[in-house]
């Protein structure tokens, strides 16, 4: 079993409002992450800001303070890194409400020899935010944070890391669904839509 950490620290600029808290099917969107976690996670932790500190419906999982605020997503991962008990972390943003725990597990199998594990869809499209991390990125991710380079790809040039092709993403999860992240109405819409569609 593995630590899960969901990112929670964003400001939803574009949607106007906290994008966790929005319902698909009666849940937020934050409890659905957290349920389809449970299966494979040892611990959830949720990394979130110190303006979202009171969380609602974190349920299990234990909420973190962002260590460097404003720092974006790398702060949240480097964050719950050090929090994790585990050797690696499963990573994901709170606004994927397709998460498939048969991908998730795959990538599980994959980490234990790298310190990263990252899907690659089409174009060189990285998903770091839909990834695995080990505690050995931490050096890493500190000193990129301390000189404010905040893209977390920057990570990935600097440790041993498993790429997931997008066809080996399609074996377990064909119409790429894991994805799928919530910025605007529209796409809280289709993720409406799609999750009538799929159940």
């Amino acid at each position: 079993m593995i630590t899960s950490i969901v990112l929670a620290g964003g400001k939803s600029l574009r949607l106007g409002r906290n994008k966790y808290l929005e319902t698909i099917n009666g849940q937020s969107l934050i409890e659905r992450v957290i349920d389809q976690l449970k299966s494979v996670s040892l611990r959830i932790l949720i990394v979130t800001s110190r303006e979202q500190i009171n969380l609602p419906a974190a349920g299990e999982a234990e909420v973190l303070v962002d260590l460097y605020p404003g720092k974006g997503p790398l702060v949240g991962i480097y964050t719950g890194l050090l929090a994790a008990e585990s050797s690696h972390s499963l990573v994901v943003a709170c606004d994927m409400p397709f998460l498939n725990i048969e991908l998730l597990c795959y990538m599980i199998e994959l980490s234990q020899d790298f310190d990263a594990v990252v899907p690659k869809l089409g174009k060189g499209k990285v998903e770091p935010l839909h990834a695995i991390y080990s505690k050995s990125c931490l050096g890493s991710m500190k000193a990129l944070l301390e000189h404010d380079q905040l893209e977390v790809s920057r990570v990935l040039d600097t440790v041993r890391v498993r790429y997931v092709e997008q066809a080996e993403c399609q074996r377990f999860d064909p119409q790429l669904l894991s994805f799928i992240n919530i910025n605007c109405q529209s796409d809280l819409e289709l993720a409406t839509m799609l999750a009538v569609e799929t159940r």
